[in-house]
């Protein structure tokens, strides 16, 4: 695992944007991916940048930090504002931190060590994460997790399906935001509506992946691998 946390920055004013990437690329467990100053492009470009974080400003024109926030499917954030009124509506998104500015090392250096005892947890020695679901706070052990596919009953949930026959609805969760919980060299996205254990790949040609996963019928169920993500694929099987 990377020892550096990769993050996205975003203030629409030109010199808080300087001197917060100046503080950020003063901390070694960072890494700025890039800075912006428009939350339009930030919006336009990050779904194609990697990261692990972003330091989103609050009070901007047009689109505020709030609602970009809505947008990132979950990933970690710390908030810089000057207005203090803002606070209990980042924590509502659960926000890793909100820094006022403003901002001083000590007090940035801080909020990236939450992101980190976080990135520790999910990415460690954990086994298992807990998710809401319709059987109530549900606890899922990885090894246990076979496939993800998009709910029929309602597409923000999820169904999962289990090393013993069962299956679990996982509430209101974006594939993004489960991914974030996973371990990244188990599972993979193959397409819009699914996710993987790549130990339950048997097979795959250039769009269809053959799983180890028993269908209802008695085969083996097979699986659309999407020109979106196959190249992700493809990486994380090694070749």
């Amino acid at each position: 695992m990377s020892t550096k946390l990769r993050c996205l920055l975003l203030d629409d004013e030109l010199p808080g944007l300087t001197y917060l990437k100046m503080l950020c690329e003063q901390l070694p467990e960072l890494e700025v991916v890039k800075a912006f100053n428009s939350p339009e492009l930030f919006l336009k470009e990050c779904p194609d940048l990697e990261f692990d974080l972003c330091i989103l400003d609050i009070e901007m024109p047009g689109i505020n930090g709030l609602q970009v926030a809505n947008l990132l499917g979950g990933k970690p954030i710390i908030f810089t504002t000057a207005y203090k009124e803002y606070a209990a509506e980042a924590f509502d998104l659960n926000a890793i931190d909100y820094v006022r500015k403003p901002v001083k090392k000590e007090r940035l250096q801080q909020a990236i060590q939450k992101v980190q005892n976080q990135h520790m947890v999910r990415t460690g020695d954990k086994q298992f994460f807990h998710v809401n679901s319709n059987k109530g706070k549900s606890l899922i052990f990885f090894d246990q997790l076979l496939y993800v596919t998009v709910s029929a009953v309602d597409s923000r949930d999820k169904t999962a399906f289990l090393s013993n026959r069962n299956t679990l609805t996982l509430k209101n969760i974006s594939f993004e935001k489960l991914l974030e919980m996973l371990p990244a060299d188990q599972f993979v996205r193959i397409n819009k509506r699914e996710l993987v254990a790549l130990k339950e790949v048997q097979a795959f040609s250039f769009d269809e992946i053959t799983t180890g996963i028993r269908s209802e019928s008695g085969t083996y169920l097979k699986l659309s691998l999407s020109e979106t993500y196959r190249n992700e694929f493809l990486t994380k099987i090694k070749l």
